[in-house]
């Protein structure tokens, strides 16, 4: 059985209260928003071909048949696959790992993988995070008496469905559409399948070891893959957060040091702004293998080794994110003709495919519509690209009106990749120019919101650890973002030039004072200059958007604001 946590009757400051309410929680049922109780989770066993799935791969167990894990180089795909790994090893079973790559293979399972794993005397094939769309395949590893068991999230999109042995997705098409199972990532696919195993395996009188450490990985998965954080979500990544800071996973603990240790459980942000982008460094530029090497290392050392070399390639791909980032940005500017741009689609044939779905999030993020960016492929006549959705606009379905003109895509609501001949650019743009004019702006572009206003006074230690209690952050349950206007910049600090340090006061009592960070804001676009801020302030009263956060140092804990806009 899964461990639960209890937590007790709290009593909220009125002001988070109100926040969740905005949000449309229940007043009289907050607790369930709040709740770490994994006893009334939705039946997690309820899901289409789990069953089968499982007792095929107890009977391959049984009958010493060969076990293979193909998985997505994402992150999502790589935690299900190091998730499937150790629950694999909890069994004394060894299992065969491969993840294709970005440059080579593409995203999916290809009927080349099939071959692999004939090479290897693989007889069951298990996906994660991927296969709900490759029906060629399916019908291949069928040919070839491979049996082939699909887990994955996204949407099934195609005419049919891939003819496998099972498929285990709460979003084909045949699922409920309002069961919350739907927002799973396929990390949280995963888990479904060894908790299955598990049970089946225990009612055969066999001894299972505790899969609840695995939940550490569903964490991570969740939190980067932007999974909608409903309360099923929710409760699954608090306890893998909560686990992560002791872990005894060398793979996961080389990521934090004992200053991250010292908070009551790990962060969502240090997940999604660090462990994120470096497991997905390798994928993004070369082979995702040692991410995943990392992830399944059982030894302290050869871990600290595979997060060296992450490190060295996140550094590398940040700098190649940057160059097409100011090379996108200067394209759109170029192209913007009026106020009413719908929708930014760029395209180089240089720009490198690992990071061009990071700029399209800088695009959106940026200029705050939706961006689509698109890249050359080996084949001169072809371009692939990402593309990133807007406010509530369901890009999946946006590009599905555009499907005649792709070799290929797929995704979901908020992301989505494609291929298509060049010559088919011209038509795409237009095609999605149309059907965006048709969509109320409110939809399509991200909205400067927030979610209340807050006084000077109100941020204090107690607020905080109330706004910490509604982690994990992330989609759907967004870190809360405050307007403060009694206040003054007494003065600011450039940190590496582009970022900001702001030094706040209250406007009538300069003895309150405060700090805030603004990463990133030199040459922000649509901007002020703290020069110009510090200015106008003496004229006009200003108004600060921000999130609030500790600066934990040193064993110290220090209130912070995540500055996001001053504006007057």
């Amino acid at each position: 059985m899964l461990q639960t946590q209890h937590t007790a009757k709290n009593q909220y400051s009125p002001l988070v209260e109100n926040l969740l309410i905005k949000r449309g929680h229940d007043k009289d049922n907050l607790e369930d928003f709040f709740s770490w109780d994994l006893k009334s989770i939705p039946d997690l066993y309820q899901l289409i071909d789990l069953e089968k799935s499982a007792k095929r791969i107890i009977n391959a167990i049984n009958n010493n048949e060969k076990i293979g894990i193909y998985g997505d180089y994402d992150v999502d795909g790589t935690t299900s696959c190091a998730l499937l790994y150790h629950f694999f090893q909890m069994l004394n079973i060894n299992v065969d790992l491969c993840q294709p790559s970005r440059f080579i293979e593409g995203y999916g399972i290809h009927p080349s993988s099939i071959e692999d794993a004939i090479a290897k005397n693989i007889k069951v094939l298990i996906t994660v995070d991927c296969g709900i769309s490759n029906v060629e395949t399916a019908e291949y590893a069928k040919e070839r008496d491979i049996d082939l068991i699909i887990t994955d999230h996204h949407k099934d999109a195609r005419e049919k469905m891939p003819d496998a042995y099972a498929i285990v997705n709460p979003n084909r098409r045949d699922e409920p559409q309002d069961s919350p199972l739907t927002k799973l990532a396929g990390v949280g696919v995963a888990f479904c399948l060894c908790l299955k195993i598990k049970e089946i395996l225990e009612d055969e009188n066999k001894q299972v070891p505790s899969i609840y450490p695995l939940l550490q990985y569903v964490a991570i998965g969740t939190i980067c893959d932007l999974a909608h954080l409903n309360n099923l979500n929710l409760r699954l990544t608090r306890h893998g957060l909560r686990q992560i800071k002791n872990t005894d996973y060398p793979g996961i603990n080389v990521f934090f040091n004992d200053q991250d240790r010292s908070a009551p459980f790990i962060s969502s942000e240090k997940i999604s702004f660090y462990v994120g982008p470096l497991i997905n460094s390798k994928g993004r530029l070369d082979h995702p293998e040692k991410a995943l090497n990392l992830l399944t290392s059982s030894d302290h050392k050869q871990a600290y080794a595979f997060y060296n070399d992450l490190e060295t390639c996140n550094r590398e791909r940040k700098e190649i994110q940057h160059e097409v980032f100011q090379e996108a940005k200067e394209q759109v500017l170029k192209n913007i003709k009026n106020d009413n741009n719908l929708i930014n689609i760029v395209y180089a044939p240089h720009w490198h495919e690992g990071v061009i779905g990071i700029v399209a999030s800088k695009l959106v993020e940026t200029f705050q519509i939706p961006a689509i960016v698109l890249t050359g492929t080996e084949d001169k006549n072809t371009i692939k690209g990402s593309c990133r959705s807007a406010g509530e606009l369901d890009l999946f379905k946006a590009l599905d009106q555009c499907k005649d003109l792709f070799t290929k895509f797929g995704g979901h609501k908020a992301a989505a990749g494609l291929s298509m001949p060049l010559e088919n650019l011209p038509a795409f743009k237009i095609q999605m120019d149309e059907y965006l004019s048709l969509i109320p702006e409110v939809e399509r572009t991200t909205q400067d919101t927030y979610d209340t206003e807050i006084e000077f006074h109100q941020i204090n230690k107690n607020l905080l650890k109330q706004l910490e209690m509604m982690e994990p952050f992330g989609m759907g349950n967004p870190r809360p973002v405050f307007r403060m206007k009694d206040c003054i910049i007494e003065s600011y600090t450039l940190l590496k030039d582009v970022h900001v340090k702001w030094f706040i006061t209250h406007k009538d009592n300069p003895n309150r004072k405060i700090t805030g960070i603004s990463f990133n804001y030199i040459g922000k676009w649509n901007c002020m200059h703290p020069k110009q801020i510090m200015e106008r302030q003496t004229t006009d009263p200003l108004t600060l958007q921000f999130q609030i956060g500790i600066n934990r140092f040193r064993g110290n804990e220090i209130i912070q604001l995540m500055v996001d806009k001053v504006f007057f």
